[in-house]
């Protein structure tokens, strides 16, 4: 089974025997229901109706192999690798409550592992006592240093620290955990900012990454709480979570095409090989 296999799949492909209006309407329908969006999915069948009639397409197949086409156009936003090429990077976390955010980083500090890099965790979620509990068990699970203070610590202080530990320890990553409190953007905003300050005086040469960790399974909400982060911050790539059961996918193209971002990671479940670095070829063969 493939790692999308998963996926609700938008199966309109498999019904229609014509390429009419009821089908353009039917498709428009499918995709929408599918958490494409209503405007990418507007633009997307008003896409395929021009290319099939440009190319003089006849068969629901041809269709089919046009429509991955301009879905892989969404969806290339930029690389999904990380920029982690100096030593330390900074890869920041952010994302609401509850979307799997300190499980990602785990994750993502398993991957680069594998890739023979060093990695350091930084608890900077000092918001929310359970977080750094948390961050610690994915810590000790990876068998990676984390750098942590108390709840209700400065974050900016604890970045601070992971910085000056990475340096002295010549580490390559390291991957900060943030508070995900977005009904109080101000703070965020300020949180973060200071937290940014920090990074650009202590370590002004490094690749920094922002990525926003979205549940896939909260369908548009999802690409709501994206706006608003990238008003309030700035991203530089989505990690998609809980992208299995009855998420339907369609989400990550919608979020990739409004917001100009591209998709780094999507998580398949709980385990520590079930987030996977995101290729769009394969997340659309096994959507459509």
């Amino acid at each position: 089974m493939g790692f999308f296999d998963k996926l609700r799949k938008i199966n309109i492909f498999g019904m229609a025997t014509e390429l009419n209006d009821d089908f353009y309407d039917e498709l428009e329908e499918s995709l929408i229901l599918a958490d494409v969006g209503m405007n990418t999915s507007l633009r997307v069948v008003a896409e395929l109706k021009k290319r099939v009639k440009e190319k003089g397409i006849r068969t629901m197949n041809e269709a089919r192999e046009v429509m991955k086409e301009i879905l892989m156009e969404s969806l290339d936003q930029g690389t999904s690798r990380l920029r982690i090429y100096t030593r330390p990077s900074i890869v920041l976390f952010i994302g609401v409550n509850g979307v799997g955010k300190t499980t990602t980083i785990g994750k993502v500090g398993a991957r680069i592992k594998e890739m023979g890099k060093t990695v350091l965790f930084a608890a900077g979620d000092t918001f929310r006592a359970a977080a750094s509990e948390q961050l610690t068990i994915w810590a000790e699970r990876c068998d990676v240093p984390i750098v942590k203070q108390g709840e209700g610590a400065d974050p900016a202080a604890v970045v601070f620290d992971a910085i000056n530990s990475a340096k002295a320890k010549n580490i390559n990553v390291v991957l900060v955990d943030t508070a995900g409190r977005l009904h109080n953007k101000a703070n965020l905003m300020n949180e973060l900012n200071k937290i940014s300050r920090v990074i650009k005086r202590e370590c002004p040469y490094a690749c920094k990454e922002i990525l926003l960790v979205l549940d896939a399974t909260t369908g548009q909400n999802g690409l709501v709480q994206a706006k608003q982060f990238m008003e309030t911050c700035g991203i530089t790539g989505i990690v998609l979570t809980k992208l299995d059961g009855t998420a339907k996918g369609g989400i990550a193209i919608a979020i990739a095409e409004e917001l100009k971002v591209p998709v780094k990671f999507v998580g398949m479940g709980e385990g520590i090989n079930d987030l996977k670095q995101f290729d769009a070829r394969e997340f659309v063969d096994a959507l459509i």
